[in-house]
């Protein structure tokens, strides 16, 4: 998913599908935070739509992260998660087992320290 659908210089999905995939699909281009519930979430979803099957980030500012538009990500109950950046060639997959993810924000101080760490 990150490099657009191709894997080792095979195409596995057509990079059309993949930008579909990872698009904000809810109505009117609400963002999570008008219509989700956020029950386990660590953060706020101000700023994050959702797609096929992902989060993702439509404004970065609004969502208070460091992050990139088009940043898309999952997670599961018990804390592991998973986000992806294409624009700044990042996967990220930390496995936790905490519940409820929002007892240690361990997902939120991880993005900042891997995002602290790029160089452009």
């Amino acid at each position: 998913m990150r490099r657009g659908g191709e894997l080792d210089g095979v195409r596995l999905l057509g990079n059309r599908t993949v930008a579909y995939m990872t698009r904000n699909h809810l109505p009117g281009g609400a963002d999570l935070e008008a219509l989700g519930r956020p029950l386990f979430a660590e953060t706020t979803l101000d700023g994050m739509g959702f797609g096929l099957g992902f989060s993702v980030v439509d404004d970065p500012v609004q969502n208070k992260v460091l992050a990139s538009p088009g940043e898309f990500a999952g997670g599961g109950m018990a804390s592991p998660a998973f986000w992806v950046d294409p624009a700044e060639d990042v996967t990220a997959l930390p496995f936790t087992q905490l519940m409820p993810s929002g007892t240690d924000p361990i997902r939120t101080q991880l993005k900042q320290l891997v995002y602290q760490a790029l160089v452009a």
